[in-house]
């Protein structure tokens, strides 16, 4: 704002759903028709629970295209009018951010660890990938959101391995972000990436990584599925619960013109779709996020329909 001020976040109640209707009974039941409202406090025991991150500023602060604010918005359409899952549909609304990044993230992570404590299966929906750290603080940072002994890893389906090293947070920054708060927290850093690009991540990137000690999966390796799930399932043994964050810019531009960095190669949707089935068939996915999705970009809502289908697989995959 003009003034140097920053309105600070705020929670935004979900609205109604609205999809094709083919008629009364549980055989016609699409997501629109069953999903319900979810506040902190409720039981959410069973359920997966959308979490909307309505944020531009950590991809503008990035220097990057904006658009993404309206992520949640364009992938609850494409969700809408998909069959319902058989699971619990529950919808806590949106975190609006602004300008005001840290807040919003502080937000988040107080959502996050709502459904946590409730028993639910938080799935965000993005907004920047600076949403992956306030994903983060919904389980790293908030006393006792679940059991204390589950170790937590993310794993990220990126082109990027979001590490950089900036003075204020940005999209670019999520994971350094936490990875220095595991460190003060005593924790090891449990973190993989499937889809780097060599081509748009720096040697200051690899080398952080490399002293984090991150494996990583390149974007030539993951173009094989089968790689993808050799190098998951390799990963889910070192963990108890998985944080899962998709950036769409992972798929080549053609699958995914939607987003604020679109890729020039990219690595093919089947194996970003191995990636998912992998965690979700598990039995250790602990939340499902979904990144960089900018309808301002998109053609045909195809970036967000291949989101939406992304999301829908994973939960009917669950145990």
């Amino acid at each position: 704002m003009a003034d140097g001020s920053c309105p600070r976040a705020e929670l935004r109640q979900p609205g109604g759903w609205t999809g094709r209707d083919d008629g009364p009974g549980s055989e016609h039941a699409r997501w629109h028709s069953v999903i319900r409202p979810w506040s902190p406090g409720e039981p959410a025991a069973g359920a997966a629970v959308l979490l909307g991150f309505a944020s531009d500023e950590g991809v503008r602060r990035n220097g990057g295209r904006i658009g993404a604010a309206a992520g949640p918005s364009a992938l609850r359409a494409a969700l809408a009018s998909l069959a319902a899952t058989g699971i619990e549909l529950r919808d806590g609304g949106d975190v609006l951010v602004g300008e005001d990044l840290e807040g919003g993230q502080a937000l988040l992570g107080e959502q996050v660890a709502a459904v946590l404590r409730a028993g639910g299966l938080p799935v965000v929906l993005g907004g920047g990938h600076e949403v992956a750290f306030g994903s983060y603080l919904g389980w790293g940072a908030t006393p006792d959101p679940g059991p204390a002994s589950e170790r937590w890893g993310i794993l990220n389906v990126d082109a990027h391995f979001d590490l950089r090293e900036a003075p204020i947070a940005t999209s670019g920054t999520p994971f350094l972000q936490a990875a220095r708060a595991e460190a003060a927290a005593g924790r090891e850093f449990r973190y993989g990436v499937v889809g780097i690009s060599r081509a748009n991540n720096t040697r200051a990137l690899f080398d952080t990584a490399a002293a984090l000690d991150v494996p990583f999966l390149d974007d030539d390796a993951a173009s094989r599925p089968a790689a993808v799930a050799a190098f998951v399932g390799a990963w889910l043994r070192g963990v108890d619960r998985v944080h899962l964050t998709l950036d769409l810019d992972a798929l080549p531009a053609a699958v995914a013109p939607g987003v604020s960095a679109p890729a020039g190669f990219g690595i093919p949707l089947d194996a970003v779709r191995t990636a998912v089935r992998e965690v979700a068939a598990s039995g250790k996915l602990g939340l499902l996020e979904v990144a960089e999705l900018n309808p301002r970009f998109d053609v045909d809502g195809r970036t967000a329909r291949t989101a939406a289908r992304l999301v829908d697989e994973a939960l009917r995959l669950l145990p």
